[in-house]
């Protein structure tokens, strides 16, 4: 066996693992999911072929607009803040500061706690009664909120409970800080440039592609959110405020058995996001710079 040979059969060797999680676990149901989409089944009577009757069906179904409503508005508030709030701490947390490595593990610690305990934190935080949220608001002397129990506040309790998780965002800022050079830095100050002519003339520019691919995942991630929504507001309440799309999902294909209506609506969330994320691809030419390109 040839040099090229050996080399070509070490790389399959070595995509193995992932190239079997792949058609296994990704693409293969992709493709079922794709399949029972065009079928009427329950999981205990044989499946029947009923085409496009599932994604006609969802045109018509009221739930379907308001969980897009609902994920669509958590989205555009969300993530813009969640991009702004870990810019932010990754700035601070780039300075020569005392305990930098202790503020750092303190900010990134929520973001690799489990879900579900996040989630009961948050619902003791919240509580109108006993939970500290309301507790602040009565030292500060503000009206008291309803929280998760008002239609009003439903949703910004989920922004605000998203908030909580800014490190895994944070940790890939900080990561694109360093590696913006100090001689551009050096060079604007020398020009004369103050802290926000060098944020905004060196820093943003350099960081671009960092917030291009944050922005990405921030939206992708939006579109999913299901733990925090599935315990503290199972039944999507008050008012079906907070029944997002994945949580919709959820309660079509696990509580009233509809598995391909469920898929139908699966891939409906699927190339939404795919949508908006050609669209991010498509405007960030006019924004993102990336070093070395010709900017001719």
């Amino acid at each position: 066996m040839s040099t090229r040979r050996k080399e070509a059969l070490d790389g399959y060797l070595f995509i193995a693992p992932w190239l079997i999680g792949f058609v296994f676990l990704v693409s293969g149901p992709m493709i079922a999911s794709l399949v029972m989409s065009f079928l009427s089944w329950d999981l205990f009577s044989p499946p029947v072929w009923v085409g496009l009757d599932n994604f006609r069906a969802l045109l018509s179904d009221r739930l379907v607009g308001i969980s897009l409503w609902n994920t669509a508005f958590f989205t555009a508030i969300s993530v813009p803040l969640n991009l702004v709030t870990a810019l932010g701490a990754a700035l601070l947390l780039n300075l020569r500061l005392r305990f930098r490595s202790v503020f750092r593990t303190a900010f990134y610690l929520p973001a690799v706690m489990p879900a579900a305990a996040n989630a009961i934190l948050w619902f003791w935080i919240l509580n109108p009664e006993v939970g500290l949220a309301n507790s602040v608001l009565r030292m500060v002397g503000l009206p008291e909120l309803q929280w998760l129990q008002d239609p009003v506040t439903a949703k910004p309790s989920f922004i605000l409970m998203n908030l909580w998780g800014i490190g895994n965002t944070m940790v890939i800022f900080l990561a694109g800080l360093q590696g913006i050079p100090q001689s551009l830095h050096d060079a604007a100050e020398v020009d004369g440039a103050n802290w926000w002519h060098k944020f905004w003339a060196v820093t943003v520019p350099m960081l671009s592609p960092v917030i291009l691919f944050n922005l990405v995942l921030g939206v992708i991630a939006s579109f999913q959110i299901f733990t925090s929504a599935y315990l503290l507001a199972g039944n999507g309440g008050p008012e079906q405020s907070t029944l997002f799309s994945v949580l919709y999902l959820y309660r079509l294909g696990f509580e009233q058995f509809r598995m391909g209506y469920a898929a139908a609506y699966a891939w409906v969330i699927f190339v939404v996001i795919l949508v908006f994320s050609l669209l991010q691809f498509r405007l960030s030419r006019s924004w993102v710079h990336y070093e070395g390109e010709d900017s001719r």
